[in-house]
Parts: structure tokens; C-alpha cells; sequence
């Protein structure tokens, strides 16, 4: 029986991923977080092809339909991927490896990516026949745009197809090794922050005095304390606070594990605050004009500016810069500060070690934070 929109709307959550099936290869894949994604699978020629169409309601079942259509006609027309090439490793690559684990909108970064800068250079050559300098040649007609840093990821996206052609035998060697030192270095991302103890305690003093929006006002002091990216901060859900622990997805961290937050004693209590204010919804820190959306990116920046510091001056990604020099210079375990502030670390085993026996370590850190915030901001009274 084919889906129907009301069909749909009444699904409901369970504790493991399941599927409602429409017809000719579609269906519905619904995760235990909400996500529904639709899925088309096709076999032609012995082979299985699968394709993600998008998410639910941004494509409704009207234009999923359309568009598994759209890829059963290219199949008949034998437009289809054709074996043996970079498109098909970079394809079964994209479907096995990004569209399972990445976020919506980080895997439609990649997937234009791969559309607009690689495919249509590489995408009919055989893996084995791209060598070093044919890439180059592509990587420099980026960064010749100006935009070094789009180089650099382009590269990555090509090395990680090529490095999964290798363990499935579809490759023999990772081009992108024999690039170090052709690309122009990346520029260092320096956001301006505060270092000063005293101007850091006129910062909070500021925030706690802070006139405009009651949300506003408890998002920037719930990030100062948490020590968290912007984004980890305006999507922060009620549902992800376990007593004084935050458990950010590890979907939205982009990683393959839950990123945890220990909550000192004062960012628990800007959550009691904001509590009676938003406690009904999922979001912590919602839009003002809409419920179901978070603050914007701008939100703090423009808090910010309102309370007299300059764009130069201080940003709200560099509260962690703040957190990450002061810290620091008060000798704690730089292990144990990179951790909190979710830094990759490129040893699986240490990490995985670091994940599971420095919680402690870090619930004393950010309380330690906690309270030198406070003590440099008391001590401007006196």
C-alpha cells in the first residue's frame, strides 16, 4: 500500500530506526531523534542502487515520488553511474559514508562539493589513471577564486573517496598524499577575545546587566560558562540535560560520539532561570519570533556590539578562545582542556580513553571556570 501524508504526519518515534514504505522502491527511514529521510533502492543489471532523496517535510512525498521516477527513467535511458569510474567510488562513498553519519546540511555541503568541483573534472576518469598533477591543476583553479580554504576541503573530500577505493579494492593510491606543501597554507582562524582578567570580569558584569532579550541574555552566559561552539549553544535541546551533564548529539558535533558537557553549579542555574521561559518547548534558547527555531548565529554577535564591543574586539567564538588561554596559563592538563573543547584527536585509542576517564577531570575544570568568571567579575566591586 503507497503512503499518505496523513499516513505520515501520525508517525511516531521508537527507541531504534525504522522504515514506512511507499511504493517502487521508496520509503521512509525514521530515526529514535525524529529525522525522516526518504530512500529509493533500484536493481539494474545485478546491481543495487540506492539513493537519499532528501528529508521529510522539506521534500514532501509529492516531489520524493517525482524524483524516484526521475532516477528509474535515467536508468532506462542507461544514464546511470557507470562502473569502474571516480563518479561511481565517489557515489557508493557518498551513500555509505557521508549520508549515514553527517548532518543534513553538512552532507549537502559535500555533496555540492562533489557536483560543482570535482565530478565534473574527475568524475569519467578510472581511480588508478588520476595522478597528482591533474588534481593540482583543479585545486589551483580554486584557490586562483581565492578561496584557499575551499581548496583545502576539496582535497580532503577527493582523499577520503580515494582512501575508501582503496579498502574496497576500487583504488590504489591516495593522490592527495603526494599534495602536502602544493597547496597555500590555510590562514589560522583567530577569533578576537579578551585575556585580560579585568576586562573579562567587565564582561560579565556587562552580560549580567544586559538590558535586551531575557533568552539572549542567559545564551551568552550559558556559552561563556560551557565553553561551547555558537552553534552547539543555539541548538542546545531541553531533552539533552541529564541532571549536571549535557549530552550534545554526536550528529551535531559531526563526530561518531556524543560530545558531554559538564554543567558547573552556575550554568545550571542560568537553565532554572530560562526554565519557566522555554521549559514547554525542545529548544533552550529559541528564536523570539519562533518557538521551534533557535536564535540566530548573529544573536550574540549583536549582543555584543550593543554592550559596546567592537567586532575587532571580541566575538562569541571567542569565549572558548578566552576559556582555552586563561585555563592555560593556570596550568591545567592542555589534554584535558582540548577535550572539553571537543578538539579532534587523531589517536582513536586515546581518544577513546580521554572520552571515558577525564570527566571527572573536566566537571572540575568547568567549575573551576565557573567560579574564576564569577571571582573576576565580584572583584570589580572592590
Amino acid at each position: 500500500m503507497a503512503l499518505t501524508n496523513a499516513e505520515i504526519k501520525r508517525a511516531t518515534l521508537r527507541e531504534k530506526r525504522y522504515t514506512m514504505r511507499d511504493s517502487e522502491g521508496l520509503w521512509l527511514e525514521i530515526t529514535p531523534a525524529g529525522k525522516k529521510t526518504w530512500k529509493v533502492r533500484f536493481k539494474t543489471q545485478g546491481r543495487e542502487i540506492k539513493h537519499t532523496l532528501g528529508r521529510y517535510p522539506d521534500v514532501s512525498l509529492k516531489e520524493a515520488r517525482l524524483k524516484r521516477d526521475e532516477i528509474r527513467l535515467e536508468l532506462v535511458n542507461h544514464k546511470s553511474v557507470p562502473e569502474g569510474t571516480f563518479k561511481a567510488l565517489a557515489e557508493e562513498w557518498f551513500e555509505r559514508q557521508v549520508v549515514p553519519v553527517r548532518t543534513h546540511g553538512h552532507a549537502r555541503t559535500i555533496r555540492s562539493r562533489l557536483d560543482r568541483l570535482i565530478l565534473p573534472y574527475l568524475g569519467d576518469r578510472p581511480p588508478v589513471e588520476i595522478n597528482a598533477p591533474e588534481l593540482l591543476t583543479i585545486l589551483r583553479r580554486i584557490e586562483d577564486q581565492g578561496h584557499v580554504e575551499t581548496a583545502h576541503r576539496v582535497s580532503q573530500i577527493v582523499g577520503q573517496v580515494l582512501r575508501y577505493g582503496i579498502a574496497t579494492g576500487q583504488a590504489r593510491h591516495d593522490i592527495t598524499a603526494d599534495l602536502r606543501g602544493a597547496l597555500i597554507p590555510r590562514k589560522p582562524e583567530h577569533f578576537p577575545t579578551l585575556t585580560d582578567p579585568e576586562k573579562i570580569g567587565g564582561l560579565m558584569r556587562a552580560i549580567q546587566a544586559f538590558s535586551g532579550s531575557f533568552i539572549v541574555r542567559c545564551a551568552m552566559l550559558f556559552q561563556i560558562y560551557t565553553a561551547v561552539r555558537p552553534g552547539e549553544m543555539r541548538k542546545a535541546e531541553w531533552k539533552e540535560i541529564d541532571g549536571d551533564l549535557w549530552k550534545i548529539p554526536a550528529e551535531r558535533m559531526k563526530k561518531r560520539r556524543p560530545h558531554l558537557v559538564p554543567l558547573s553549579s552556575q550554568a545550571i542555574g542560568v537553565l532554572e532561570e530560562i526554565r519557566p521561559l522555554t521549559g514547554g518547548g525542545e529548544l533552550i534558547f529559541p528564536s523570539i519570533r519562533s518557538k521551534t527555531r533557535p536564535i540566530s548565529d548573529m544573536t550574540v554577535n549583536a549582543a555584543l556590539r550593543r554592550m559596546g564591543y567592537a567586532q575587532n574586539e571580541l566575538t562569541g567564538h571567542g569565549f572558548r578562545a578566552m576559556f582555552s588561554t586563561i585555563a592555560n596559563e593556570c596550568q591545567w592538563p592542555s589534554d584535558v582542556i582540548e577535550l572539553q573543547l571537543a578538539h579532534v584527536d587523531k589517536n582513536s585509542v586515546r581518544a577513546a580513553y580521554n572520552h571515558a576517564e577525564l570527566l571527572d577531570k573536566r566537571r572540575e575544570l568547568l567549575q573551576w571556570w565557573a567560579d574564576w568568571l564569577d571571582g573576576v567579575s565580584k572583584s570589580l566591586d572592590k
